[in-house]
């Protein structure tokens, strides 16, 4: 088996949700984690404080699996929300989640505030969280771990299930002005499942994934998928890179935006990662086989 690299991450100078952000605006938490206007006036509160170049929502990986039903920790202002106690104790209770529904609860506020934000010529970039991290929010993770090796074959049609979901989410997006969208998986990482099974579930899961989304992609959009997935598809041998020779040294998050109608996925750098120049001035294009 091929090996495959492991992305490093550093970005420390990305702060997210801390006191540091919070103090001084007004806001009581958890609730501002809660409405459309708060999560606008805290993403811009952000992208000032790390000197960004957009407003990233949400503030957490738990909008999905809250929209079904999963039991969440709100947090503070110190901390965003987080998963609490799982709510599934099977893979069949998975597969029997309700879908999502988009026009209500903190997901729609979610979509809502992107809407603000887009309204106010901000760039806005919505994350969204592979199966990995959600089921082991909604499940315990030593029985997702056990059902990839007892029931491989039900614990893919969950995965399926919630990239499902996903796609329908980026549909959403495009209606609320996103114009970036973030594909992550922290619990899905080399870091956490190993290599072999890393492989396994770019095969199973990932590239079938990424392979629909970008045809849902359109040219008022761009996928950014997170290194860590990135380095799997390409040391897997199901993508491959090209190169767009952007005449210069230039910032990642403005090659990006450049590029956005012309390129569909790219992944060299984590988009929270804040600064980072291309020296080269070369973006690296993710081209699925």
């Amino acid at each position: 088996m091929q090996k495959i690299r492991n992305y490093q991450c550093n970005y420390s100078n990305s702060v997210g949700i801390s006191s540091e952000v919070t103090d001084g605006l007004g806001l009581t938490f958890p609730d501002a984690y809660k409405h459309r206007d708060t999560m606008a006036v805290l993403a811009k509160a952000i992208k000032k404080h790390d000197n960004a170049g957009f407003c990233l929502l949400p503030f957490c990986r738990t909008v999905e699996i809250e929209a079904e039903g999963a039991d969440i920790n709100y947090g503070d202002g110190n901390t965003g929300p987080r998963a609490a106690k799982p709510v599934c104790a099977s893979v069949d209770d998975l597969l029997n989640l309700p879908e999502i529904d988009f026009s209500t609860g903190r997901i729609h506020e979610v979509l809502e505030a992107c809407k603000i934000l887009a309204d106010e010529d901000e760039h806005v970039c919505l994350e969204i969280t592979g199966p990995w991290t959600q089921m082991t929010s909604l499940m315990d993770a030593r029985l997702v771990f056990k059902a990839a090796r007892k029931q491989k074959d039900e614990l893919v049609e969950a995965m399926n299930r919630i990239g499902d979901q996903l796609l329908r989410y980026v549909d959403e997006a495009k209606k609320y002005g996103v114009e970036i969208i973030t594909l992550s998986d922290s619990a899905g990482t080399l870091s956490i499942l190993g290599p072999r099974m890393v492989a396994q579930s770019t095969e199973d899961f990932t590239y079938p994934f990424v392979k629909k989304l970008e045809q849902h992609i359109d040219d008022s959009m761009i996928v950014q998928i997170c290194p860590k997935l990135a380095y799997a598809l390409l040391d897997t041998g199901f993508a491959t890179t090209r190169e767009h020779d952007l005449g210069g040294p230039i910032d990642f998050l403005e090659a990006v935006l450049k590029m956005r109608g012309q390129v569909k996925m790219v992944g060299q750098v984590c988009i929270k990662n804040i600064g980072v120049t291309l020296a080269n001035g070369k973006l690296q294009e993710i081209v699925l086989k």
